[in-house]
């Protein structure tokens, strides 16, 4: 990972491609007043999920009854899709949010380019999970949330299959890519199904892929983020395999097409516990640790930051909100679906409080040991220009004739420039 002060002469650049450039010279927020006057506060977030708006609203609610100043509290919902570039639209035109839900990969931008407020720090919270949310020894988001990828599993679909359960693998020591793709290929052949899907991978959002190539110690770029890694025997191994399993034993979903796990559309997906959610009881399911690939045993974080925006009108009131909502009480609330990287809060009866879905066992094997365990999905200084070319570069992979070795190629060659900037 490529640390902030490395980033030196590379800052401004990165800034304009991510359209934070132009907050330095806007104000911010849209609620309200700044002199005194009523507080009205708006956070944006990419989960419009009524069970999380649920959550949110009533640690809300809970803060406006101690502090009557703030009149309202309103929860902004972006489109996953495009959240960080309508984040980055708003503040670039005045119209920045007082708080807002930071994804991982732009981590880096937001906090080198000066447009979040710093944070109270908490010992409590480990502090790998606050590695890419600092600078110079200060916090300038919370991460609430360090959510490890886990597979949920059909075992009714997987034993229609004649395909064996992911937990009798796991007791062989045989849980592995190279079986799941042996099952993937089963289950379309038997039931027409969907063997595996990398959720939310949709052959556009490529950084999901680690929770694949991390199995073989492939990586899109060195710990420094100054050599590209894409075009590594690992990572070529790792590609070759997953192309081979979409491709040739229809393991995996298909480029243009859907299976939505949680409609009984397939039989494995890559996720988070937060999506238990979705579960309802149409089918037997378990949620299991990422297969092994063949560097063993390995587990892969998405992470997500609550800030607060430096140019708020409200900044003040936005980060007395931002203390409370991420204090141990509402911490332990959030982690229902949004798993903390608490000290205090770090152990499998702790979790199932709030997670009724999941057992102990689901939630040490899979959320508690990759919280200790895990390394955060791939990040850098301006990450939405390198993300766009990765995206571009990987489309011709996603061919049966695909050259896998020159695809990858062509993937370090339009990132280089980028990379060692």
């Amino acid at each position: 990972m490529h640390t902030q002060r490395q980033h030196g002469s590379r800052k401004f650049a990165a800034l304009a491609a991510t359209g934070l450039l132009a907050l330095t010279a806007c104000g911010g927020g849209d609620g309200g007043s700044s002199d005194g006057g009523p507080v009205n506060l708006r956070m944006t977030v990419w989960s419009g999920a009524p069970e999380h708006l649920k959550l949110l609203n009533g640690i809300a609610d809970a803060y406006r009854k101690t502090h009557p100043e703030v009149k309202s509290i309103k929860f902004d919902v972006l489109p996953v899709e495009n959240y960080t570039e309508t984040l980055t639209t708003q503040m670039a035109g005045g119209k920045a949010p007082d708080l807002a839900w930071i994804f991982e990969n732009s981590a880096l931008d937001f906090v080198s380019s000066g447009a979040l407020k710093e944070v109270k720090d908490d010992p409590d919270v480990l502090p790998a999970a606050k590695k890419i949310w600092q600078q110079d020894g200060k916090l300038y988001a919370y991460p609430f949330s360090t959510s490890p990828f886990g597979v949920f599993v059909n075992l009714d679909m997987l034993k229609k299959a004649g395909q064996p359960s992911p937990a009798e693998l796991i007791k062989q020591g045989r849980w592995t890519w190279d079986e799941v793709d042996k099952m993937g290929a089963a289950v379309h052949s038997k039931t027409g199904k969907t063997g595996m899907v990398i959720r939310d991978f949709d052959y556009k959002a490529w950084d999901n892929l680690a929770t694949y190539w991390d199995g073989w110690g492939a990586q899109a770029w060195s710990a420094d983020g100054r050599t590209c890694g894409f075009d590594k025997p690992q990572m070529v191994e790792a590609m070759t395999g997953l192309h081979k399993a979409i491709f040739d034993d229809g393991a995996m979903l298909a480029p243009g097409t859907t299976a939505d796990f949680f409609a009984g559309e397939s039989a494995m997906t890559v996720t988070q516990m937060s999506r238990a959610s979705l579960l309802t009881d149409k089918f037997t399911w378990d949620f299991v640790p990422l297969p092994e690939g063949p560097k063993g045993k390995y587990a892969v974080i998405g992470q997500a930051g609550i800030a607060v925006l430096a140019k708020s009108k409200h900044a003040d009131a936005a980060a007395g909100f931002q203390a409370f909502m991420t204090n141990k009480e509402n911490s332990a609330k959030l982690g229902a679906y949004f798993p903390q990287a608490r000290s205090s809060q770090l152990n499998a009866a702790t979790l199932a409080k709030s997670n009724a879905k999941l057992s102990e066992k689901q939630l040490a094997d899979v959320v508690i040991d990759g919280i200790k365990n895990g390394k955060v999905k791939p990040v850098h200084i301006g990450q939405a220009e390198i993300y766009a070319a990765v995206r571009s570069g990987l489309d011709a992979l996603w061919k049966p004739d695909a050259d896998v070795q020159k695809v990858l190629t062509g993937v370090c060659n339009s990132i280089k420039p980028q990379l060692e900037q």
